[in-house]
């Protein structure tokens, strides 16, 4: 028992037993109901580590009595997923008793191992669960997306974090023969990051190395067990997400040096060059957008080197692009923008099209005023219209940044409008 880690010791054994995930497990939750109606589709669990994309999988099999197989991207090839389906086919089973194959961090699988799983998937030979922290529209194929429902997990509360805490020193076999009291836990909250495996390493590893007979659990305390044991409640390559913060952060903060440090931390831990090389498109948008626009072609043409040449040369590519962006203006004002735009539609909903904005391509939609008094930009480029919706006429959504583009951006539009952008 002690050498089971405590995050395995406490691993919900049914549903009900799952902290959060409400909206997917609770008592109306889409998930929840496919699963009491005995009838569940090939899926996609996408969400950050450490929020029981796997728990959730074995919990899923547990609920339907079927068999279980689980593959890891990491270690598994085509053969492995041929051997499973070989078993799974030879088992003969009803459809309700369909085999569930579980493939952890799917995205890690190349295009001819999610081939490989196509035609199992379509003819119903295996239920297929992936669990995945990235993007599934980017790293699973098209045609396994289509058939598969993308269930998106959400990060753990700070409320559920602490259920968490508080049920583990009750429930837990060993920690609940110690007295242990949890007097402050903003610091184990912190550390983890919403990751739930790694809040309860992090307290595993408090505990035992406290030597006394009562324990409280407190902030000063937490950090100090955690420096000193920094590499034992990493191990399992959990200090990935905050290595890539430190990456982004410093470009973002234009310093180059840290920048080259953090990427030659992630290609000494055999990073995947398409991750890095897609933040550094993320990047070139969000944080430098059009103070530097030539940003997003030096990444995508970064993007579409590196996975060209692969890695030991992709290193020197993700340099250069690397150093670029760093030493790039920064702008966020189109991320601001959109931002900006996305709450606006959500608040005010569906707003009509003006209608000298509509398409008019029929004669009725001519007599009803469709396009009536659109001006044609080229042919009357001094004459402005209103462009947005009459309920939020003159909203000033994009604000541009203090730069050298952007100041030429936002004269061109005052001069240009004549007192509408007033910036």
């Amino acid at each position: 028992m002690q050498n089971i880690p405590l995050a395995e010791r406490i691993r919900p054994r049914k549903l009900s037993e799952v902290i959060g995930q409400k909206h997917l497990i609770g008592e109306n939750g889409t998930l929840k109901i496919a699963i009491n109606n005995k009838l569940i589709p090939s899926m996609i669990l996408w969400g950050p580590p450490g929020v029981g994309k796997t728990t959730l999988s074995n919990l899923i099999a547990q609920e339907l009595g079927r068999p279980f197989y689980t593959l890891s991207a990491i270690n598994s090839g085509v053969k492995d997923v041929r051997e499973v389906i070989h078993k799974a086919s030879s088992l003969g089973l009803f459809e309700n008793d369909i085999p569930i194959l579980f493939i952890d961090e799917i995205h890690r699988f190349s295009k001819a191992q999610q081939d490989s799983l196509l035609g199992a998937v379509e003819k119903g030979v295996i239920t297929l669960i992936g669990a995945t922290t990235e993007n599934p529209s980017f790293e699973v194929i098209s045609a396994l997306l289509s058939r598969s429902q993308v269930y998106v997990l959400e990060s753990l509360s700070k409320e559920e974090l602490q259920e968490l805490l508080e049920r583990t020193i009750i429930q837990d076999e060993l920690l609940s023969k110690q007295k242990i009291t949890l007097k402050e836990t903003e610091s184990l909250m912190q550390i983890s990051g919403g990751d739930a495996r790694k809040l309860l390493n992090i307290l595993e590893l408090v505990v035992s190395s406290v030597d006394h007979e009562k324990i409280i659990i407190t902030n000063d305390l937490v950090v100090e067990k955690a420096q000193q044991n920094i590499v034992r409640y990493d191990k399992n390559g959990e200090q990935h997400y905050d290595i890539i913060s430190a990456f982004i952060k410093s470009i973002r903060g234009s310093d180059p040096n840290g920048a080259v440090y953090w990427l030659a931390r992630m290609i000494e831990g055999g990073e995947d060059v398409k991750f890095i090389a897609r933040r550094l498109l993320i990047i070139a948008s969000e944080d430098i957008g059009n103070a530097n626009p030539t940003a997003l072609v030096i990444a995508n043409n970064c993007f579409q080197a590196v996975n060209v040449i692969g890695f030991p040369e992709a290193r020197i590519t993700l340099s250069q692009a690397v150093i670029y962006l760093a030493c790039s203006p920064k702008s966020n004002a189109s991320y601001m923008a959109i931002n900006e735009a996305q709450d606006e539609v959500r608040k005010s909903g569906n707003l009509t099209v003006p209608l000298h904005l509509r398409n008019a391509p029929s004669k009725l939609m001519k007599e009803l005023g469709y396009g009536k008094d659109y001006i044609y930009t080229h042919n009357n480029p001094t004459d402005k219209q209103e462009f947005l919706p009459e309920e939020i006429r003159g909203k000033m959504i994009y604000n541009p940044s203090n730069n050298s583009k952007e100041n030429v951006f936002r004269e061109g539009l005052k001069n240009l409008w004549k007192g509408k952008y007033n910036y």
